[in-house]
């Protein structure tokens, strides 16, 4: 795979990015912190020299989510797409705003403290695709401007 070929953005299209190189340390953390940030049972994340992401497109954003770290954001649709540590050399990138997010498989789980109890049943659960023949045709907007 080109390094051209690592791209991710949010999910309106307004904040994208090229990373050089493959994310390493693909990981998902449970922690308390982590949920509330993506919204989430846990954040899917991956590690990325800060000199090897080239941010393109609307101006990102970033909130200090504690005196520790900052998350970057697309302010516009409120994407989260990342974590780092305050002037650390690395930010950790949302791997499901990567635009191909199998590239980088978790190898490890963090904050295991904080992992929801029925996290570990959600295998088990019946499962349906989401083209239930039961909506109108899906017109998708990730990406690209409304009508």
């Amino acid at each position: 795979m080109s390094p051209a070929a690592i791209t991710g953005g949010c999910q309106c299209g307004r904040v994208r990015y090229t990373l050089a190189r493959l994310p390493e340390r693909s990981h998902i953390c449970h922690c308390r912190m982590c949920q509330k940030a993506v919204g989430g049972p846990f954040a899917a994340l991956a590690s990325v020299p800060n000199a090897d992401i080239a941010w393109s497109g609307a101006e990102l954003s970033w909130y200090a989510s504690s005196n520790l770290a900052e998350r970057p954001f697309c302010a516009h649709c409120g994407t989260p797409l990342g974590f780092r540590y305050v002037g650390g050399t690395r930010t950790n990138i949302t791997l499901g705003s990567l635009d191909d997010p199998e590239i980088a498989p978790p190898l490890i789980q963090y904050g295991t403290e904080s992992r929801l109890a029925w996290f570990k049943s959600c295998e088990a659960l019946p499962g349906e695709t989401t083209d239930l023949g039961r909506l109108p045709p899906l017109e998708s907007f990730q990406g690209k401007e409304r009508p």
